[in-house]
């Protein structure tokens, strides 16, 4: 039985920030979560953040985007729902059936960002590097979670 958490990873595109934030969930959190990411308006995955993804060994090739509509379609539950982009997107958010936590990160859209190439990917090195370290501090603040929890029920 999976007993793993579900959440899922909401933008605009699902291009870019939900997918950099399924991925390092999955390699941080993995043992405990279950991620998947969708867009509001599914896009192409953006090739600028396959490369610097790639640079930190995550391989997003050929990944597809998909729409968070469909997945409410499908009658999919999840214990979370993560918007990580602007305010007013996070608003248009459907609102899934049952509990459901809804947390809001707000990062920089990448594609936005113009310039050089390299100034472009350089923008969207450091977008990818405050989701990690997002990720990284969502996945220990809920592993301390279970463990008072686990601690707190052996008290009892």
């Amino acid at each position: 039985m999976n007993n793993k958490h579900k959440i899922l990873f909401v933008c605009i595109h699902n291009s870019a920030r939900s997918q950099m934030a399924e991925a390092f969930l999955k390699k941080y959190g993995g043992d405990t979560f279950e991620a998947e990411s969708a867009g509001l308006e599914p896009g192409i995955l953006n090739p600028n953040v396959v490369e610097v993804m790639k640079e930190v060994g995550i391989d997003l090739t050929g990944k597809p985007t998909q729409a968070v509509f469909d997945l409410l379609k499908q009658g999919r539950k999840y214990n979370a729902v993560v918007t990580v982009c602007d305010k007013e997107a996070a608003e248009r958010c459907p609102v899934f059936p049952g509990v459901v936590k809804r947390i809001a990160w707000s990062f920089k859209d990448p594609s936005v960002f113009t310039g050089t190439k390299e100034a472009i990917l350089q923008h969207t090195r450091e977008v990818r590097d405050e989701i990690e370290q997002q990720i990284k501090a969502f996945v220990q603040e809920a592993s301390a979670l279970s463990y008072w929890m686990a601690d707190t029920e052996s008290r009892k």
